[in-house]
C-alpha cells in the first residue's frame, strides 16, 4: 500500500490530542516526515515524541521537502488560507483544519488555485465522516416528509476536558513580535469579511468559523443549502448564538453557545411526523467516544421505541484521514471541498448581516 507522506503546519492541541495519533493509527496508510511551528519548545518535544527527524519554523522550508506529499494545515486560522495557498502551489494535497479559510476572496483564490494544480483539498469537517452520521445520511429518506429540524451544540470550554484527559505540550516560548503579528493579521483579516462592526459581531464570526461550521456544514450535508435565513441573533458577547433556517416547507432551528461546565451536547435533529432522527456527538478531544443516531417512533401499541445505533467503533477524525487518502489515491473530489466550504461562509454572512439589524 502507497503511504503519503505527511507534513504538518501547526502543532498545537489539536496536532497533539487527535491528528498525530491518528496518523500513527493509520501507519500502513501514512507517515509524518516534516513538522512546523513556531514554538521551538512544542516544535522539538513534539518531534520527539512522534520521532520527527525535519523540523521547520517557517513552513516555506516544510514545503520544499520532496519527502511532504500532503500538508495537514492546523496553525492559527488567520493563517490558514496564506499557508494553504503556497502547498497547493508547491504541488501538495492539502487537509486544512476548519475554518478554511476567514473570509469569501480567501475561499475564491483557493478554489481557483486547488483547480489549476489538480491537487486534492478537503476541509477538516470530520464530523461529516462519523459513521452514525452517514447512517443518519441512509436513513433520512424513511423519515418521510420533514415537519421539524433543529441544529444544537452548547458545550463547555475545551480545556475543561482536555486538561483532564490529555498532556499538551504548550508554546510559552512564542516571541511577542509574533504572537502580535498574528493579533493583527486576524484583525485585517475579520475587517476584511466584516468591514465595520462591532466586538460582539467580531467574536459570533468567529465562533460561526469553529464551532459553528461544523454544525451548519453538517445541517447541509443531511437536509441541503437552505432557502434563505429567516432570522439570527448573538448574545452574551457574540459566545450564544441562535438561528432559524428556512427549508420551505419546515425550519431548521439552530442554537450554540460555550459556557463552563466540562460537559459537551452537539446534536441533529430531524423531525417527521412518525419518527424522529438524531445525531448525536461527543467532544473529539476524547478520542473514539462513540457517535451515535437515535431513531424515536411509536411501536403500534400506544407506545413509543427508541433506538440507539453505533454503526461501528473508531474516531471520526480516524475517517477523516481515511477518506482523504481515498480523495487522493483515487483523485477523487472530497465532499468537504472548498467549494462547499464557502457555503458555509456564505450562510455566516448572512447571519451577520440579519444580526447588524
Amino acid at each position: 500500500m502507497q503511504r503519503l507522506r505527511i507534513g504538518i503546519v501547526g502543532c498545537g492541541e489539536v496536532t497533539q490530542v487527535i491528528h498525530l495519533p491518528s496518523l500513527e493509527q493509520l501507519n500502513e496508510q501514512f507517515v509524518v516526515t516534516a513538522l512546523c511551528d513556531v514554538s521551538n519548545h512544542v516544535l522539538e518535544a513534539v518531534g520527539q515524541q512522534w520521532r520527527v527527524a525535519n523540523l521547520h519554523h517557517d513552513y516555506q522550508h516544510l514545503l520544499l521537502q520532496d519527502d511532504v506529499d500532503a500538508v495537514l494545515v492546523a496553525n492559527p486560522e488567520a493563517y490558514h488560507a496564506e499557508v494553504g495557498l503556497a502547498a497547493i502551489a508547491a504541488g501538495k494535497h492539502v487537509l486544512i483544519e476548519k475554518p478554511m479559510c476567514m473570509t469569501l476572496r480567501e475561499a475564491a483564490a483557493i478554489s481557483a488555485a486547488q483547480e489549476r494544480a489538480g491537487v486534492t483539498v478537503q476541509v477538516g469537517y470530520m464530523r461529516r465522516y462519523a459513521p452514525a452520521f452517514l447512517e443518519a445520511c441512509r436513513l433520512l429518506p424513511e423519515l418521510g416528509e420533514i415537519r421539524l429540524a433543529r441544529a444544537h451544540d452548547v458545550i463547555g470550554q475545551n480545556a475543561l476536558i482536555v486538561k483532564g484527559t490529555s498532556r499538551v505540550i504548550r508554546g510559552t516560548d512564542v516571541p511577542p513580535d509574533i504572537i502580535a503579528a498574528g493579533q493583527r493579521l486576524h484583525a485585517e483579516r475579520l475587517s476584511e469579511a466584516l468591514g465595520q462592526a462591532s466586538a460582539d459581531l467580531g467574536s459570533a464570526y468567529g465562533l460561526m468559523l469553529g464551532l459553528s461550521s461544523h454544525d451548519i456544514s453538517a445541517m447541509r450535508e443531511l437536509l441541503g443549502m437552505p432557502q434563505r435565513v429567516l432570522y439570527a441573533a448573538q448574545r452574551h458577547g457574540g459566545l450564544y448564538l441562535s438561528a432559524a433556517f428556512d427549508y420551505g416547507t419546515y425550519v431548521c432551528h439552530y442554537e450554540t453557545g460555550i459556557d463552563t461546565i466540562p460537559r459537551f451536547d452537539a446534536h441533529l435533529e430531524v423531525y417527521g411526523n412518525e419518527r424522529i432522527l438524531r445525531v448525536q456527538y461527543d467532544t473529539p478531544y476524547v478520542r473514539n467516544l462513540p457517535i451515535r443516531v437515535h431513531v424515536t417512533e411509536a411501536n403500534g401499541q400506544g407506545g413509543v421505541i427508541e433506538r440507539a445505533e453505533l454503526p461501528a467503533w473508531g474516531d471520526a477524525f480516524v475517517a477523516e484521514w481515511q477518506a482523504f487518502y481515498t480523495n487522493v489515491v483515487e483523485r477523487r473530489t472530497p465532499k468537504t471541498s472548498p467549494a462547499d466550504f464557502r457555503q458555509d461562509l456564505e450562510l455566516f454572512h448572512d447571519m451577520i448581516a440579519l444580526m447588524r439589524d
